[in-house]
């Protein structure tokens, strides 16, 4: 049984906001030795968000085709939703206000791949991908047929 994923994090409480206008509720604050972490659970799922003292940038591992190692997270929507890209745009409204009421967290929301359909084995799937508060790739599935 799968447990939690675990994200390291320039700034946890701005990745905290980012995951609550998601979805995750914070279930447990924490540390792990000397730095802040927390669990989250949403859409089916747990994470672990540890904040890492004086970070370096987080590679571009999106675009950088030879990156090897985590590539993303995937997120099945096919029971939350009947359309991704309304699910999405919900998402961009929900982010934008988010912004306008709290410039400070940084909830921008950034969108790697605009929803599409993708065959994958037998099924179609509607397909999206965003960027995490650190930049990383998350991905939203729903089954399209």
């Amino acid at each position: 049984m799968f447990h939690h994923a675990s994200i390291r994090t320039a700034n946890i409480r701005r990745a905290i906001a980012f995951y609550e206008l998601l979805g995750f509720e914070v279930k447990e604050r924490f540390t792990t030795g000397f730095t802040l972490a927390c669990w989250l659970e949403g859409l089916g799922g747990r994470i672990e968000l540890i904040e890492i003292p004086q970070p370096k940038p987080v590679p571009d591992i999106f675009d950088d085709e030879h990156y090897v190692g985590y590539y993303h997270l995937s997120f099945d929507l096919t029971n939350l939703t009947d359309n991704l890209p309304n699910w999405l745009q919900q998402l961009q409204t929900k982010f934008s206000n988010a912004a306008q009421e709290n410039p400070n967290l940084g909830t921008d929301l950034k969108i790697l791949l605009e929803p599409r359909q993708q065959q994958i084995c037998d099924r179609i799937y509607e397909v999206t991908f965003i960027a995490d508060s650190d930049g990383l790739p998350l991905e939203f599935i729903r089954v399209y047929s």
